[in-house]
């Protein structure tokens, strides 16, 4: 196991005059002054750090407590930081004995106010990425030495790295902006020196490094900061359920209720040996979740099944944290807030969201929302049932407890799309019934806008199980995906029929992709380097996309529906003048002289509409004919 490593932009000098006393790191490295909460822990890391008695000298700065837990390598102080604090560098001096160690900590100037932090909301359309699987702009940092665990890049093993990284990502920029997304989801950014490399990333090692093998702190800022240029935001994806087991806090833990469900250190050493490759008998006392989030809101639950479910660990390479321990959770909080004001980051993807603490995410969700009101947070909650996901959402009136979660994400719609544009597995039409029966239950939710939906993600089989024949249903998928309410995101690779499922494994369905790393044949980034097909698909998700912008109906707008009863589904987007209807027939067979006065609500015959996908006028008659898997997205 690892010590903690400095980092690289850390303003912090300690000299230790007792040998046995010293301090080699605090945490968050920096702070702002200006905050909306005048408070700061300061996690001081160091050999027999903790019963050091911390004195500071510096204008509208005090420390209100000290926090001393069972690791003698750890303190907490917690500082009151008036507006009288102005930027600039402390002195902390830690008194030990007769002895002084003396550590410097700045505090910097914030660059804007918290209410100018802009989050991504429903006139967004988000692209996930796994970086390590995206463009390799930098082969120089595949292999590090510098980590304690050297893991080799073979692209021909799906579950091994494979060099992708953040310079990677900023080479392609160009592409995304003419696909036409409003914001980027980067799966985990953060350190992950595990054995076997973790190239997902949901294994962190350390919360304030970027993971080298990706890049540093600063190549991560350049990158968002080049997105914002061109009008794309960023998401950044956080775990605050598990850490990665090779994290310093399992071989040093500040507390010995820092962590659900610790191992021996024996058993830690067994989990080292399975995740080098070897075998060895898993621990006795290792206790793994059951996967059951219903207990989350089951009125029957019993305290058993609640606690495997939320103190268990999620896999032996991911340590249970326990987020009802003050110190940890504020410690967790801070993180957050110190990647927003450092890095300008435009929301946060929580994983695995409903396997924490709620009370203690409920406190995170105030914490980052009180700074940053204008900001989002979605959580990863990954329930097959409407109900449930509509539990998990801030305002819901079933919760006796108040989650303060923005944004959730729609599993419910990613369980039943592919059958629902698919007439071969659900045939005339209910699957479009079924797109209607699902929009009909969004009265369970607080906030409709705010869901997040999708075809698919790094976690599920691709939309696509195998490339198509024709794109009649993938188009009357995106199509509805881009124009229904709340907020849309895109797997990358779907704008080029990336197909696949994870049967075999996870690697599987996260493929590279083509031309972005180095020795690649053929590059998908450009029309020369795609199939026809491929520049049909991607053409015609970049015109929705480009479009979408555009479009306050789709962005904010009512929702008003008819049911396909008649194997059409339309259905209306209003904000003001704004109108779009989009009509989809359900079936692979033209529809002839469909009587049109059903729909007098909203159009009438006459009246005259903008084709978005083909430009072409069309004017509603009293009886219309539709073309097999017809797809029309009329703008007035």
């Amino acid at each position: 196991m690892k010590k903690f490593l400095l980092f690289s932009g850390l303003a912090l000098t300690a000299v230790a005059i007792q040998a046995k006393t010293e301090v080699t790191r605090m945490d968050p490295p920096m702070w702002w002054t200006g905050m909306e909460s005048s408070q700061l822990q300061i996690a001081v890391n160091g050999e027999n750090i903790r019963d050091a008695v911390p004195e500071i000298d510096y204008e509208g700065v005090s420390i209100d407590s000290v926090a001393r837990l069972d690791s003698p390598n750890y303190q907490f102080i917690y500082l009151n930081i008036s507006d009288k604090a102005k930027p600039g560098k402390m002195q902390i001096r830690f008194k030990a004995g007769k002895k002084t160690i003396k550590a410097e900590y700045e505090l910097l100037a914030r660059q804007k106010e918290g209410k100018d932090y802009v989050g991504f909301d429903s006139s967004d359309a988000l692209y996930l990425m796994m970086p390590d699987r995206f463009a390799d702009g930098d082969p120089s940092n595949n292999e590090l030495k510098e980590l304690n665990y050297l893991v080799k890049v073979d692209r021909n093993d799906p579950g091994a790295r494979h060099g992708g990284d953040l310079k990677g990502i900023m080479q392609h920029l160009d592409y995304l902006q003419e696909l036409g997304v409003t914001a980027i989801w980067l799966t985990p950014v953060l350190e992950n020196d595990m054995p076997g490399g973790s190239y997902h990333g949901y294994a962190t090692t350390d919360y304030y490094r970027v993971d080298p093998r990706f890049g540093t702190n600063e190549e991560y800022k350049q990158l968002i900061d080049e997105c914002h240029r061109r009008g794309i935001k960023v998401v950044m994806d956080m775990i605050f359920n598990h850490c990665g087991v090779a994290h310093p806090w399992l071989a040093d833990t500040p507390s010995h209720d820092w962590l659900n469900s610790p191992v021996s250190k024996a058993g830690l050493a067994a989990f080292e040996v399975l995740h080098a490759g070897g075998k060895v008998d898993m621990p006795k006392e290792f206790k793994q979740t059951n996967f059951r989030l219903g207990t989350n809101h089951d009125p029957y639950v019993s305290n058993y099944d609640l606690d495997l479910t939320v103190n268990g660990w999620f896999v032996t390479s991911m340590p249970d944290l326990n987020q009802r321990n003050p110190h940890l959770m504020t410690y967790l909080i801070q993180n957050s807030i110190w990647w927003v004001e450092y890095a300008d980051i435009n929301g946060i993807r929580m994983d695995t969201y409903p396997y924490a603490d709620m009370a203690g995410m409920a406190r995170w969700n105030d914490a980052v929302m009180k700074e940053y009101p204008n900001f989002n947070i979605v959580g990863e909650s990954w329930f097959a049932n409407e109900a449930s996901i509509a539990y998990m959402q801030s305002g819901n009136k079933l919760n006796p407890m108040d989650t303060r979660l923005k944004t959730v994400m729609d599993f419910p719609f990613f369980l039943l799309s592919r059958d629902a544009f698919n007439e071969k597995t659900l045939p005339w039409a209910e699957g479009l019934n079924r797109l209607y029966d699902h929009l009909s239950l969004d009265m369970l939710f607080a906030d409709p806008a705010n869901v997040l939906t999708f075809l698919d993600n790094h976690d599920t089989d691709r939309f696509l199980l195998e490339m198509p024949q024709s794109l009649d249903h993938w188009k009357q998928a995106q199509a509805f995906l881009l124009t229904s309410r709340g907020i849309p995101q895109i797997y990358y690779g779907s704008e080029l029929l990336m197909n696949g499922t994870k049967q075999k494994n996870d690697g599987c369905i996260r493929l590279d992709m083509p031309g972005g790393f180095p020795g690649d044949n053929h590059s998908e980034f450009t029309r020369e380097g795609r199939t026809a097909m491929q520049n049909e698909a991607f053409d015609f998700m970049s015109k929705l996309l480009n479009w979408r912008k555009t479009s306050k109906a789709v962005a904010e707008g009512s929702t008003l529906h008819f049911m396909p009863s008649n194997l059409l589904y339309v259905y209306e987007r209003k904000a003001g003048d704004n109108r779009v209807v989009v009509i989809l027939n359900g079936v692979d067979e033209e529809l002839k002289d469909v009587d049109m006065s059903r729909y007098a609500e909203i159009m009438k015959p006459g009246d005259t509409f903008r084709d978005v996908i083909t430009g072409k006028t069309v004017t509603i008659g009293d009886k219309m004919t539709f073309a097999k898997r017809a797809v029309l997205i009329l703008e007035k």
